[in-house]
């Protein structure tokens, strides 16, 4: 149990780099402070590789139809891009919701790998989110990182050393192996992850299985099992729900039309896009948007 004095001044250094409700980026590359006063209605978002540790409150993240919930003293960690809904579920203006977020670098895990000699863990892939328990190790690895937001003039010569002892530290967690997996070239895991990433960057262009195979250098069987062991989906349904998505925030950020944002993510017909987009989200998209401006709005 990781002791609550590490997570009350955790909360602390939270608190102070979030004035407001929302995601805050700090001095330090690839840290970030999560601050929220309220529960929330559902949010969808594409999850990188990362590492979220919560010191107050309560969230959960949906996979599908997985859910998982975590808390203080736990972490929820991210091995590839997975498109997710989180929700807020235990927040006030009194008590917040408070997470702090390092994102996972897999060079970094293989330089650590290459270092300590640790044998490679076996190739079988494993679900690409996950909760763990907050060890001592990690959590005083985490802590050092974020005082240093209280003495800038560290942060060049000591945030990459405190990021590599929290990059290390999940190496020897419960879930070292799936880390373990991202960072070998040749893992299941490592090519499904090369996929993912081709699919992001193309989200609008048609796939064909055949090439994604090629690409990843597996067999299309291959490459359909373990793509739905890491995403808990086939690359089709991953595309399509990271073009809904996408589509979602695209019409919340920039209020454009249905139709419009239907060619933008690679939709031929507007009328398909809002069957899918309905059955994904339980509106049609000008109801669901509005819906969620308002809910965003009240808080």
């Amino acid at each position: 149990m990781v002791a609550n004095a590490r997570l009350a001044e955790l909360a602390q250094l939270i608190d102070r780099y979030s004035s407001s409700d929302g995601m805050h980026d700090t001095a330090i590359a690839g840290l970030q402070c999560i601050r929220a006063s309220q529960v929330g209605m559902g949010v969808p978002d594409v999850f990188v590789p990362c590492l979220c540790v919560i010191v107050q409150g309560r969230k959960q993240v949906m996979l599908e139809e997985e859910i998982y919930g975590y808390e203080p003293s736990q972490y929820l960690a991210a091995s590839v891009d997975l498109p997710i809904v989180g929700q807020v579920t235990e927040a006030s203006a009194e008590r917040p919701y408070l997470c702090i977020k390092v994102d996972i670098d897999s060079r970094m895990l293989s330089e650590l790998i290459a270092q300590t000699g640790n044998p490679p863990a076996g190739n079988d892939s494993a679900r690409g989110v996950f909760v763990g328990k907050l060890e001592d190790g990690l959590a005083d690895a985490v802590l050092r990182l974020a005082r240093l937001l209280d003495t800038p003039a560290d942060i060049h010569t000591l945030a990459p050393l405190y990021l590599r002892e929290v990059h290390y530290r999940l190496l020897q967690s419960e879930h070292g192996a799936t880390f373990t997996q991202l960072a070998i070239p040749d893992s299941n895991m490592r090519k499904v992850a090369n996929v993912i990433q081709r699919l992001r960057s193309a989200v609008a262009e048609p796939i064909c299985i055949d090439e994604l195979a090629a690409h990843a250098s597996m067999s299309s069987s291959s490459l359909h099992h373990h793509f739905k062991q890491v995403t808990a989906m086939s690359p089709l349904q991953y595309q399509k729900r990271l073009r809904l998505t996408q589509a979602r925030q695209i019409m919340l950020a920039e209020s454009t039309d249905a139709a419009t944002t239907a060619y933008r993510v690679g939709y031929e017909s507007a009328s398909q896009f809002s069957r899918e987009y309905s059955r994904m989200f339980g509106a049609p998209p000008i109801r669901d948007i509005q819906t969620l401006r308002a809910g965003l709005g009240a808080g």
